[in-house]
């Protein structure tokens, strides 16, 4: 790992970064890297002994087995330990760092008119109060507590009261559909669900309490109903902007269930003592889409995830106290449960919380919050870079964006282009961008750059985090040396990974550890360079990447089908120029039936039901026929071409009829017209 001449521009920290930098050259990395590696007991040891321990470990840092032929799979830090995530990220920091009068959250509405400052005092009494209604509604340790709310202080209040009583939290993006929402709280079991009766989302208003009643009624259809309470914050912005016409009378309630926030809270007392847990109780739950359709419900634990997301985050970032950290993710993902929540409150930083959307309500809104909180590092996916290309410089010009440090990308590869825009037109070419690779199975950033240590090349994640050990192997399993492209995989855990799949521990290890034995399988393709640069190529498997958001081809594909019009549907990715990749969906339809535009509309809200916007097909093509092997399989790699245009198909005598293919593309010019 020796950073050489290279043809490729490379871009090097600037030296005044370099000055207070936690790790201030590439020398340094490589020096805390091999250590990290080497002596893993020590290196870890260092970064637990700044957090607070109710009872040391009794057990090495780290055990682990990653090979299924000699025995389950499984990985434990600090066995013996005793912690609470919450104590460590707010009560830590207001008793003994004094720091209850820092702004931990600026938070900032879908308009502009709304915001507020909160303090870690004020945060730390919120949560506490929280967790007492949650305590008062029955919710103990262990069991599973649903979020579904936008992006405003009560989820991270809501989060954290779960934290702070040994709950097991499973938040659910509030732009998902009932379906959904109910298969999350079914395989979750959870016994209350936390909702706001509404959100807007720049001029849309969505109604998640109708959302969330039709989750709860499909659950109890399928099921004896697992949630008893339904929790729901009435949204401050619902209330200014529709006045009466929005008020409690006009929600749908349900009086043996559901409760308001607000009478909930109003007595609740301040003061919770923490729920002292082992190193591996479990912290949340959160799903991520499943190459079967169904969605996996990854399980953090609390003391390697607090260890990890509190060191990537200060050495990603190279945070410093007077930082204004902005990362515009949702707390529905892992980015923001690693990088709005733990990872910054660990730190005793203060964040930026944001509502809305980047170009609501204009295309300035982005450039406008940096402005207005002198925002240092900034955190987006390349989804809304590339959005916010498109209308060229000319918004920047207006703000005053020199408070800026440290750039960051995050969901996605970012293509060259839109790091280069990133780099000159917000960063004045004076901010480093880490290009940040993780998963929500990793639980932090295991490919990065840091920014006063690592040249950069436009594109590349650069190396590996410290504890992960990254290797590039072919089809068969074997250790590619040097340059190479294959699949990515990780030999060993770092604190901050995955430890099971919840309920299916089966799942768990089929998915990330059957193919290769002895190694993490990430599903994603890697190149390496002479350099030994790390390049993510995309997923290999059936998963598409759709703005940063995971999905899978089965999952889109099993909506499709539900409509009685169609057969048979084949999904797979198409380049968009803002979304990184749109779907583009075959479907074979019924006989008799004829392919309109009706269908396609009737379709793609289908999807939208299913699984939520974020889902909706860009294109849907009529294919008679798909292209199989003698076997029945749907060539994929085929459909993708197809979608792309690309008529150069190689080998095509395994298809069953080739004629298919040439069908399939007399047919795509309409669809992607």
């Amino acid at each position: 790992m020796v950073v050489t001449e290279s043809q490729d521009k490379m871009y090097y920290p600037p030296d005044d970064l370099k000055r207070d930098a936690h790790v201030p050259d590439f020398n340094s990395y490589l020096a805390l890297y091999r250590k990290s590696l080497e002596n893993p007991e020590a290196f870890w040891k260092e970064v637990a002994d700044d957090l607070f321990w109710k009872k040391p470990a009794t057990g090495p840092m780290l055990q682990y087995n990653f090979d299924v032929t000699i025995g389950n799979i499984y990985v434990k830090c600090m066995e013996g330990a005793k912690t609470n995530m919450c104590y460590n990220v707010l009560d830590r920091l207001v008793k003994e760092r004094n720091l209850g009068e820092k702004v931990a959250y600026y938070w900032e509405g879908n308009s502009p008119d709304h915001h507020m400052a909160i303090t870690y005092s004020q945060l730390l009494s919120q949560v506490c109060r929280c967790a007492n209604v949650l305590k008062k509604m029955g919710v103990k340790k262990g069991d599973r507590v649903s979020i579904y709310l936008p992006m405003i202080p009560e989820l991270v209040y809501t989060m954290l009261a779960c934290a702070r009583i040994g709950a097991v939290h499973s938040i659910v993006f509030a732009g998902f559909s009932s379906e959904s929402l109910c298969e999350r709280i079914m395989d979750a079991q959870s016994s209350v669900l936390v909702t706001a009766d509404g959100v807007y989302r720049g001029e849309k208003l969505i109604n998640l309490k109708q959302i969330a009643d039709e989750a709860l009624e499909k659950c109890r259809e399928i099921a004896s109903p697992s949630v008893t309470k339904c929790l729901i914050i009435e949204h401050h912005a619902l209330r200014i902007k529709s006045g009466a016409a929005c008020n409690k009378l006009q929600t749908p309630w349900d009086s043996e269930c559901d409760v308001w926030w607000e009478e909930a809270m109003r007595d609740s007392p301040e003061e919770c003592e923490p729920e002292w847990l082992d190193a591996e109780d479990p912290l949340f739950i959160l799903y991520t889409s499943g190459s079967t359709g169904k969605p996996k419900g990854v399980l953090h634990t609390v003391a390697g995830y607090l260890l990890y997301t509190s060191l990537t985050f200060k050495y990603v970032f190279d945070h410093h106290h007077d930082d204004v950290y902005w990362c515009t993710a949702d707390i529905g993902w892992i980015t923001g449960h690693s990088y709005i929540t733990y990872g910054p409150l660990a730190n005793g930083a203060t964040s930026v919380l944001f509502e809305g959307i980047p170009v609501h309500p204009h295309v300035g809104r982005f450039w406008e919050i940096i402005e207005k909180y002198k925002v240092t590092k900034f955190y987006t996916a390349p989804t809304a870079i590339r959005l916010l290309m498109k209308y060229g410089r000319e918004p920047l010009q207006k703000y005053d964006l020199s408070s800026l440090r440290i750039l960051g990308t995050v969901g996605e590869p970012i293509n060259p282009e839109a790091w280069q825009w990133y780099h000159e037109a917000v960063g004045k070419g004076r901010c480093p961008v880490v290009d940040t690779f993780w998963q929500t199975e990793t639980g932090g950033h295991v490919l990065t750059p840091l920014p006063a240590a690592t040249p950069l090349k436009p594109g590349s994640a650069t190396f590996p985090f410290f504890g992960v050990e990254p290797t590039i192997l072919n089809e068969h399993g074997e250790e590619l040396e040097g340059e190479a492209e294959g699949y990515l995989v990780f030999r060993r855990p770092w604190p901050g990974i995955m430890r099971t799949v919840y309920r299916n521990h089966e799942r768990f290890e089929n998915t990330y550890f059957k193919k290769f034995p002895g190694f993490y399988v990430t599903g994603d393709g890697c190149r390496r360079d002479k350099d030994g640069y790390y390049w993510i190529t995309g997923r290999i498997d059936d998963m598409l990447n759709v703005s940063g958001h995971l999905m899978s081809t089965a999952e889109v594909e099993a909506a499709l089908t539900e409509h009685p019009a169609v057969a048979e549907a084949a999904v797979v990715s198409r380049p968009h120029k803002v979304k990184g990749e749109c779907l583009y969906c075959f479907v074979s339809l019924k006989d008799s039936r004829e392919f309109t535009h009706t269908l396609v509309e009737e379709l793609k809200r289908l999807v939208r039901e299913k699984i939520g916007p974020i889902a909706t097909p860009d294109f849907i093509q009529n294919a008679p026929a798909l292209p199989k092997t003698r076997s029945g399989k749907i060539m994929r790699r085929i459909l993708r071409q197809i979608a792309r245009n690309e008529k150069d198909l190689g080998d095509l005598s395994t298809l069953a009829d080739p004629k298919v293919v040439e069908e399939l593309f007399s047919q795509r010019c309409e669809a992607a017209a």
